[in-house]
């Protein structure tokens, strides 16, 4: 199956898919050092080193069980990702996450955009049925901007992650075509 191309643009900020030749570029504006804030919220070590991101990278672009879209700044440097992954064509569901990997970023309502774009092309473009995510307690931004693009929280794994040195839970989240369609109007 061939993948469907999309791309969004909003303030000069331009989500699009992750081409083979981003991942230099990706791993040299983000994780040559990672944001340590960004390591936290989304539940990622604090360093990597350069094979394992740009061989994670090369071997997503070819998987037909996802999407990964990247954030382009106004200026053109990958500042951002959402991902839609564990795609399972038969259920029609899959996994969603996004990242904004500068700080500057973060704020803005780009984010929510992304978000919402993400999730429409989820049930538009891709049919799925259901979209699903976690969140961590510790992050109630993010948590707000998904209730706000309508998913539900569904369950609550208590001190399943450490933030620093306590424990916080790992909120799981999802919306369905339906509830979708219902928001859209």
């Amino acid at each position: 199956m061939d993948k469907i191309n999309a791309s969004w643009e909003k303030d000069g900020y331009l989500l699009r898919p992750a081409r083979a030749e981003d991942a230099e570029p990706y791993y040299e504006q983000n994780y040559n050092p990672l944001d340590p804030e960004a390591a936290r919220l989304t539940g990622s070590k604090p360093v990597f080193t350069h094979d394992e991101v740009v061989g994670f990278f090369r071997r997503c672009l070819d998987d037909p069980g996802r999407y990964d879209f990247l954030l382009l700044s106004p200026e053109g440097r990958i500042i951002g990702e959402s991902v839609i992954n564990e795609i399972d064509w038969e259920l029609r569901s899959a996994n969603f996450r996004i990242g904004i990997f500068r700080p500057a970023a973060r704020g803005k309502g780009i984010g929510s955009w992304m978000v919402e774009v993400t999730r429409d092309f989820a049930f538009e473009a891709l049919k799925l049925h259901r979209l699903e995510l976690d969140v961590f307690s510790f992050n109630p931004r993010a948590r707000r901007v998904y209730e706000k693009a309508g998913f539900k929280v569904e369950g609550v794994l208590r001190d399943a992650v450490k933030d620093g040195d306590r424990y916080a839970d790992d909120i799981l989240m999802a919306i369905l075509e339906d509830e979708w369609r219902a928001l859209k109007g």
